[in-house]
């Protein structure tokens, strides 16, 4: 391999927070040190990048993706306001444009659409079926809520797949639950070439992002075991020039047999579980509450009983991998806090914290099951990107739960004061794959009393990835001498040490102090810009020029 030298920057390092240059020796961070001693490293250094003051951090590593899913909405219809899609009137204008441009060879395959919010619409509600088929000329169509927890669909493609005989199907062509994992996985139905094609345009952008690691979070509605172990097989050696896939897949086990048939049909998995549904989402109003929400009637949907969780997390536990489930309400993260009590009954508390089991989401911890979630050990997958969507006092949370409910959810401070593992993730394609909103999302949460510092919100999106999976023993999240040369060059405009309430720290001249700098993420400060993307000393995205 090569060796390249960075200099004439600022490297984003605990180890020497005045590093000025950073030498990558085959694939390892092999010195950094001010720009006066890099002079006498450049004669020997393969490549030599004149960083002009660039930041050289730690590589982002995504917790929780669906890379097929984020590259099918990379090319589907955009209907999100961000996209321009601001009322009804403008998602069928979008969805009818789409039809009309579709080649003839495409008659029967679903149009897809993805990101609508009804929330957002002057008319509060989504796509009837009978508008979708005026639309869209009778063609087959799918258009995914921003959650992905639930769609609307045509009347052609209910047809085709039977979705009007499952649980969870409207008449106005919503789908929920059974009747919208049918309609999800006839929308992923894609030939191998094309399957490869949409997993490589996903891994590409998230390289762009500075991503050098994310998780997969895979489940049999979401995409097949075939795809996952493609995933991983296509990305363990970093000349793939691909980010590393760490994989989750969620499949609910009985027994250690079960556990043990599905490691063995996919080799190389992180753990069993992750997208295992115990509950689904607020926005589509099947995340299962205590209380029932604000804005409609009922309390949700329990998919999962403190039965089935605890005999998942023994039989898992029993096979030494991780557990892990999607949990978003009060009442869903009753029956979990129960299901591994039950567990640490069977198999002992120390075993069940050994296996670092994980929780997806986890957006409503009161303090009875923050003691819970302690005493066993759990890491936790957050999104802060959900609350700066979602979040404040006339956000979504606060119509469905009402505004005193939802001031309480993502409790991000509670949860790094309490010492809880954290690791911050988009759930692409529900959010985007972008780092940097994540962490700005934790800085300026809607509650202000939970804002984290950008120091600890960074960490939590960069070695926090690495621990959660398991695979921080390398040094891998830190550049220091000897760790793995994951990283990325950003251009930002402000480096700065920020406090959570939106102070600016002064720096101490110090390094005892160990505070490297960040860029400065103000509400309305411009976004970092990615300049380069290393994993183990590879090159994944390159904007140097």
């Amino acid at each position: 391999m090569s060796s390249t030298l960075y200099r004439n920057g600022v490297i984003h390092s605990p180890a020497d927070p005045f590093a000025q240059a950073l030498l990558v020796d085959d694939g390892v961070v092999a010195w950094l040190g001010d720009d006066d001693t890099a002079d006498g490293l450049a004669a020997r250094a393969d490549e030599v990048v004149d960083l002009d003051g660039a930041l050289v951090a730690p590589g982002f590593v995504d917790a929780h993706v669906h890379v097929l899913e984020t590259g099918l909405a990379l090319e589907s219809v955009p209907l999100s306001a961000d996209a321009g899609v601001r009322s009804l009137g403008d998602a069928l204008d979008a969805v009818a444009r789409a039809a009309r441009e579709r080649s003839a060879t495409d008659a029967d395959v679903p149009l897809l659409g993805f990101g609508w919010d009804e929330t957002e619409w002057p008319e509060g509600r989504p796509p009837t079926r009978a508008e979708l088929d005026a639309a869209a000329g009778g063609a087959p169509v799918y258009l995914a809520r921003v959650d992905v927890h639930s769609a609307v669909v045509s009347t052609a493609l209910a047809q085709a797949e039977g979705l009007d005989r499952l649980p969870g199907w409207s008449d106005d062509g919503r789908v929920e639950r059974e009747a919208h994992h049918a309609a999800r996985e006839a929308a992923r139905r894609l030939t191998p070439e094309r399957r490869t094609a949409v997993y490589g345009r996903a891994l590409a952008h998230a390289a762009s992002q500075g991503v050098v690691s994310v998780h997969e979070l895979s489940a049999p509605f979401i995409d097949t075991r075939e795809g996952l172990v493609e995933l991983l097989t296509s990305t363990a050696d970093a000349a793939s020039a691909l980010p590393l896939v760490v994989g989750y897949r969620g499949e609910l086990c009985v027994t250690v047999d079960d556990a043990r048939e599905i490691l063995a049909a996919i080799p190389g998995l992180t753990g069993i579980g992750g997208d295992l549904n115990v509950d689904g989402s607020l926005g589509s109003h099947t995340a299962a509450l205590r209380a029932p929400y604000a804005d409609a009637d009922g309390s949700g949907a329990l998919y999962l009983s403190a039965e089935q969780i605890a005999n998942h997390v023994t039989a898992v536990t029993r096979a030494g991998v991780q557990g892990g489930f999607h949990v978003i309400g009060d009442r869903a993260m009753d029956e979990v806090a129960l299901g591994l009590r039950a567990a640490a009954d069977v198999e002992g508390v120390e075993a069940i914290g050994r296996a670092g089991h994980r929780l997806e989401h986890a957006e409503m911890v009161d303090a009875p099951t923050l003691a819970s979630l302690i005493l066993l050990g759990v890491r936790l997958s957050v999104q802060p990107a959900f609350d700066a969507a979602w979040g404040g006092e006339k956000g979504m949370y606060a119509t469905r739960l009402g505004a005193g409910r939802a001031a309480a959810l993502n409790p991000l401070a509670d949860l790094a004061g309490a010492g809880i593992p954290l690791a911050f993730g988009s759930d692409a394609p529900v959010t985007p794959v972008d780092p940097w909103a994540g962490v700005r999302a934790a800085v300026l949460h809607t509650a202000p009393e939970q804002r984290i510092s950008a120091r600890a919100a960074f960490r939590a999106s960069t070695r926090g990835g690495w621990r959660l999976a398991g695979l921080d023993h390398t040094g891998a999240g830190e550049l220091r001498v000897g760790a793995p040369a994951h990283l990325a060059v950003w251009r930002a405009e402000h480096l700065v040490v920020q406090a959570p309430d939106g102070r600016l720290a002064s720096w101490s001249t110090d390094a005892r102090s160990g505070t490297p700098l960040l860029p400065f993420l103000g509400p309305d400060e411009e976004s970092p810009r990615c300049l380069r993307t290393v994993r183990d000393g590879v090159v994944l995205y390159d904007a140097l020029g």
